[in-house]
């Protein structure tokens, strides 16, 4: 079928304020593992070895000055912001599917942009994610805990062997 699971709106949620009219963008967190190239004696190429994930961070950019989001940059160890993007994603025979990112993370960047009279204002906002959870029409795709060692896609956690090996 053409067009599935095509993006047609979505909404925001920081610290469990909605910004439904204000958010101009999302950008999701890239999820990307480190590898290290490993070559030994007997071996004719290097086979890439898991040597976990690379940071998780997301941005987003408000139409709106919003002093709520402001007052979260920076907050104080142990404490994290949650947020939560949510996406309408259409198909062309007219389905609609829900599409969930759900997050805690410190805010890290403040991009203020220029200002200029009779011009949107813009807020751009960095975060660095120490948990996120991604959904697909109520299923669990992705589960990154990085405090507590779990990285659970599509239903496997992969780090729980190495967990019950370290005693965690």
């Amino acid at each position: 079928m053409a067009a599935n699971d095509v993006l047609k709106n979505l909404n925001l949620f920081v610290d469990g304020r909605g910004y439904a009219g204000n958010i101009d963008d999302y950008s999701p967190p890239d999820l990307s593992i480190m590898v290290e190239n490993y070559r030994a004696g007997g071996m004719d190429a290097s086979v890439p070895l898991d040597m976990g994930m690379e940071d998780l961070e997301t941005s987003f950019n408000l139409i709106a000055y919003d002093r709520d989001v402001l007052s979260l940059f920076g907050v104080a160890e142990g404490n994290q912001v949650p947020f939560r993007a949510r996406g309408a994603l259409e198909s062309y025979d007219g389905t609609i599917t829900q599409v969930q990112h759900i997050m805690r993370g410190k805010i890290t960047k403040l991009a203020r942009n220029t200002w200029q009279p009779g011009n949107k204002p813009q807020l751009g906002v960095t975060m660095r994610l120490d948990y996120y959870r991604e959904e697909h029409g109520g299923q669990v795709i992705h589960e990154i805990d990085v405090v507590n060692m779990i990285r659970i896609i599509n239903g496997t956690d992969r780090l729980a062997q190495i967990r019950q090996a370290i005693g965690i």
